[in-house]
């Protein structure tokens, strides 16, 4: 089997240091060395790679744009190790903190009044509720599961489906009136049409479910969350096209109105996505196996 081709570890702790104080000084009092030494150790790391990490002026000292890049991979290393350092010293037989990225609505509407249901059956288990609709990243997240909309493809992970959503047209009921009442999908020609800005292809999506040519219509704002939609929506702003179980407490209130009964199943899915490195972690596999169980 091939050895790792890794330098000392003290050499590339000591030349973080030195590229993150721009100093021996102040790097050496850090890691409770002479200057010589950390001078001695950047000088063997730089000896091991063959590239000058640094330019050396009189008194200053430089990060060369080979130095610069190194520092960037060997800075956000050292961070990775720290945090599942510091996460392993924090958990208690892997229970500790369970963080979860989280599509802000879904987390909002559907999630987090369940949570309760969770932390009664497992106590000793804290979680962490992290805004997450970018692209997935576990590590620079600092989470152990996401929930995300999607179809599936999320490479080196454990995907679990959790359900699809119907969409529907809705309204503030002030748009039921007027000289131009929803009351025809023609009707929709007089309206604004709000939509969603990481979902684009929403409304032609829908026109086309209904059998409608999507032709020209009036375009109104954009929102990047679903509940800014919803609470547009309200205000009476435009016509909204929103998953129907995250406004059925507008709906039950009257706050919202579905002027059409067509009712549309999304191009895609929400999904349970779990860090393949922390899927055995008891905290992990315990909150799988509760929503799995919820969703059920």
């Amino acid at each position: 089997m091939r050895s790792r081709l890794l330098p000392s570890l003290n050499a590339i702790r000591t030349f973080e240091a030195v590229a993150r104080y721009n100093s021996f000084t102040r790097a050496a009092e850090e890691l409770n060395v002479t200057q010589s030494a950390a001078s001695r150790l950047v000088r063997s790391l730089e000896e091991y790679l063959q590239v000058p990490l640094f330019t050396r002026q009189s008194r200053r000292i430089e990060l060369t744009d080979q130095g610069r890049y190194y520092n960037e991979l060997v800075r956000t290393s050292l961070e990775q190790i720290e945090a599942g350092t510091l996460e392993l010293i924090s958990s208690k037989d892997g229970m500790g903190t369970l963080s979860i990225g989280m599509l802000p609505t879904f987390g909002t509407k559907w999630l987090i009044p369940r949570l309760s249901s969770f932390q009664g059956r497992y106590p000793n288990i804290a979680f962490n509720i992290i805004s997450s609709d970018g692209e997935l990243n576990f590590t620079q997240e600092r989470i152990d599961v996401a929930i995300r909309f999607g179809h599936g493809n999320w490479p080196d992970s454990i995907i679990d489906p959790l359900m699809g959503e119907d969409i529907m047209v809705v309204c503030s009921p002030r748009l039921l009136k007027g000289d131009n009442p929803l009351t025809s999908h023609e009707a929709l020609h007089y309206h604004r049409l709000i939509r969603h800005s990481t979902r684009p292809g929403s409304w032609d999506h829908w026109f086309r479910s209904v059998g409608i040519n999507p032709g020209s219509y009036l375009w109104g704002p954009s929102f990047e969350h679903f509940f800014m939609i919803i609470q547009a929506a309200i205000a009476g702003i435009g016509v909204a096209l929103l998953p129907s179980f995250l406004i059925e407490e507008e709906l039950k209130k009257g706050d919202l109105v579905a002027p059409f009964t067509d009712s549309v199943a999304g191009p895609g899915a929400y999904y349970l996505i779990t860090s393949a490195a922390k899927a055995q972690l008891p905290r992990v596999k315990l909150f799988r196996e509760w929503l799995l169980e919820t969703i059920g």
